[in-house]
């Protein structure tokens, strides 16, 4: 049984770990103090069982359980707290249990076993409950896998630049003449029609080889993926961003672990003509989103973390005016004047070397008023 613990107490973490080395059959894979580092770590780790404080600092336990779940929906809950009045509210998430402190051994011991019974079962027709899923990554790289048989090794670039041709189309049926002529534009039509046939055979030979049989469908001239067992990071990040519309003390904790999981352009690694669009719909909708996220630490003064995002949004596009405005405005809202000079005239000498124009009045107006 993997465990996790997340609670911003020191002393009830070493309660806790002290606890669960006493009991068979627990490994204790990790402990932290804030949501977002238990986020990255659930990420890329197994757990079985976790443990959250429900009033994590300045983070919300239930939303951190939400979004614990929204990564590995078989997680067992564990709300651990000093108050028993959050109770009614925790149930919402469906967790194990809720455990009121201080934790005595023998209650914490009942909790485990009831998480032990509840994996064996499952495990017991893991089958039926666990379907194989492949998980693609996108953002950064282009890379499929499977938990089951690994890394998909394509059988030829122009399999992979189909799937993921057909990806970025979500669930949409392709016509067949579109395909053509985004994937062979400079082959003859019957020499495109050849080597379309064969990067679909050899799309889904592949594809079979890891349990997927079915992925690619085709029909009256058409192609289309079924996404029911497929895990895309760049289609789930827009999915979670459009999810939150408002970010509030809630689900600030979700806000900032999806921030993070934008880890570059989509398909970056690739020279896909045909993807430019979707790549920069797709960057349009992070800078969008990281915008409002930082203005949202802004807003609150919190302008280390909010100085941190709008670093990373700059970075992306250097000449976009509304990023070097938030920017700027962050720098001066914090009172460190050099900052804010050493980056105007960073910003000054881009534009002038490269476009051979000036900051705007409106940058130039905000960088005098914070002088």
């Amino acid at each position: 049984m993997k465990v996790l613990l997340v609670d911003d107490e020191p002393a009830m973490l070493l309660a806790m770990k002290r606890l669960l080395s006493r009991i068979e059959g627990v490994e204790l894979v990790g402990s932290f103090q804030n949501a977002a580092e238990a986020l990255d770590f659930v990420r890329v780790r197994d757990v079985d069982l976790a443990f959250l404080d429900i009033q994590i600092a300045e983070d919300d336990g239930l939303e951190l359980a939400r979004s614990l779940r929204s990564i590995r929906a078989g997680l067992d809950i564990v709300f651990t707290t000093s108050h028993a009045e959050f109770a009614i509210q925790a149930y919402d998430v469906y967790p194990l249990d809720y455990m009121v402190k201080p934790i005595s051994r023998k209650r914490l011991a009942q909790t485990i076993n009831r998480a032990v019974s509840r994996n064996s079962a499952s495990s017991g027709d893991a089958g039926a409950l666990t379907p194989n899923r492949l998980t693609v990554r996108g953002l950064g790289c282009f890379e499929a896998s499977s938990e089951q048989t690994g890394v998909i090794k394509w059988i030829s670039k122009k399999s992979m630049e189909l799937f993921a041709y057909l990806l970025v189309n979500r669930s949409r049926s392709v016509a067949k003449t579109r395909i053509l002529e985004d994937i062979f534009p400079e082959m003859s039509l019957k020499n495109a029609e050849v080597y379309l046939n064969t990067a679909v055979y050899q799309l889904r030979k592949v594809l079979s080889l890891h349990g997927f049989e079915d992925t690619v469908i085709s029909g009256q001239e058409q192609y289309r993926v079924d996404l029911d067992q497929i895990n895309a990071d760049f289609i789930q990040f827009e999915r979670a961003v459009e999810e939150l519309s408002e970010i509030n003390a809630v689900n600030e904790a979700a806000a900032i672990a999806l921030e993070k999981r934008f880890t570059g352009q989509l398909f970056e690694d690739k020279t896909y003509v045909w993807v430019i669009v979707e790549r920069e719909r797709l960057a349009i909708i992070y800078d969008s989103f990281a915008k409002r996220l930082a203005s949202w630490f802004l807003a609150r003064k919190r302008f280390r973390e909010a100085a941190q995002i709008a670093r990373r949004i700059v970075s992306r596009n250097e000449f976009e005016e509304e990023s070097n405005l938030l920017l700027l405005n962050i720098l001066g809202a914090m009172g460190d004047r050099q900052s804010l000079h050493n980056y105007y005239e960073h910003y000054t000498q881009l534009l002038l070397q490269e476009l051979g124009l000036q900051p705007s009045p409106i940058i130039q107006q905000l960088y005098e008023q914070y002088q």
